[in-house]
């Protein structure tokens, strides 16, 4: 018997799609939902943190307000989100609520993953839903974004949001059980392919279209939001969707396709902070501080000397030591002008001067690379 698919991870975000939650006729799948939210339970009492990234809101929304189910324009596509994000927010917190699981809705455009100081805030604000116990319901802000400025499906979205939150896997839940040589509606003799160990122009190339009237998008997008969960050390999983209990399914080994990450999530992390964001500033450290470090600490404020630059919080800062060489690099907490003030000070001082509830890292150990590890890491990365 195969393995549970979900056991090796910890952190998991899963990607509903439209045409599993609404049927034809723009009604909620209500069993179904009930049956998703009683397996999203027996992962959190596994100890698993869970992310979800809902479509719906404009197919409920279409019902809703009596519009076509086929075309709609612009305006109307915005109208049938804003009436269908109350409509679908409800329907995850009666289903998960139901389980004793307390829900936050956030909406997201593109800016938000894109532009660091959104990127932290809502991370941030996702993390500190998980350590409450909460289940984050995410989905495109389609009541304000245009054709111009969406991310176009939830397939990539949710890509975005698990690299964004670190998951160790994106589950995409679909009407297809996985990615095949060929798409097995149009080629009979297509055969399932159950581990994709890298993707390459070859398994692009087996993509196909949209499925559904619903759907905005087909394998081709599953696809590619493989490219970018996998490259930042994701996991990423394709399963079929619409029967009951399709995470249970998944728990029960059955039949799926596994995309392996390229790289573990800290050799990503570390990439991206070394080799692909420009250094908005430095921060001169002392003797202690540059111990706090080396053993795997935060950088806290009183152990600040100096501080050049003009940065915001999410800019990358060089970090140096007391003789002004570079030993570490990361995305800093605090913008300059609130750097300068709290530098030096102990950390319980903080809230007096820059107002209780920000951060009193001035880069947390999450966010931070030491230059020793620069050569280990590239080695690593290849």
């Amino acid at each position: 018997m195969r393995a549970n698919a979900l056991a090796p991870y910890r952190r998991i975000t899963i990607k509903i799609g439209s045409a599993l939650l609404v049927d034809k006729t723009g009604k909620l799948r209500e069993d179904w939902l009930d049956g998703l939210a009683e397996d999203i339970a027996v992962l959190k009492e596994g100890g698993r943190d869970i992310v979800i990234v809902s479509s719906g809101a404009i197919a409920l929304g279409r019902s809703i307000l009596g519009l076509s189910a086929v075309a709609l324009t612009l305006e109307q596509s915005q109208a049938a989100a804003s009436a269908g994000q109350i409509a679908l927010s409800q329907a995850w917190a009666d289903a998960l609520g139901r389980q004793n699981i307390v829900t936050g809705q956030i909406l997201i455009t593109p800016n938000i993953t894109e532009e660091r100081r959104y990127f932290l805030n809502a991370r941030t604000t996702i993390a500190t839903l998980l350590g409450l116990g909460a289940i984050p319901i995410i989905n495109e802000n389609d009541s304000v974004a245009t054709a111009e400025i969406r991310y176009g499906d939830n397939d990539r979205l949710s890509a975005r949001v698990a690299t964004m939150i670190e998951a160790d896997c994106l589950v995409l839940l679909s009407d297809i059980d996985g990615l095949y040589t060929a798409p097995p509606a149009k080629d009979p003799t297509a055969s399932h392919i159950p581990v994709v160990e890298r993707i390459t122009p070859a398994i692009e190339a087996m993509a196909g279209g949209a499925a559904s009237h619903l759907s905005r998008g087909g394998m081709t997008t599953k696809v590619e939001a493989g490219k970018i969960a996998t490259q930042a050390g994701t996991a990423m999983i394709i399963a079929k969707g619409t029967e009951a209990h399709p995470l249970r399914a998944l728990i029960e080994a059955g039949t799926h396709t596994l995309f392996q990450p390229s790289t573990t999530r800290a050799q990503s992390r570390k990439r991206w902070i070394m080799g692909t964001l420009a250094v908005a500033g430095t921060l001169q450290l002392d003797a202690g501080a540059v111990r706090a470090l080396m053993q795997g600490r935060s950088l806290l404020p009183i152990g600040v000397t100096r501080i050049t630059g003009e940065f915001e919080r999410g800019d990358t800062v060089g970090i140096t030591d007391p003789e002004g060489r570079e030993i570490a690099r990361g995305l800093v907490g605090l913008d300059s002008d609130d750097a300068r003030l709290v530098m030096g000070k102990r950390s319980d001082f903080i809230g007096d001067l820059i107002g209780v509830g920000n951060r009193t890292e001035m880069v947390h150990r999450d966010n931070l690379v030491l230059i020793g590890a620069k050569e280990e890491a590239s080695h690593e990365l290849g």
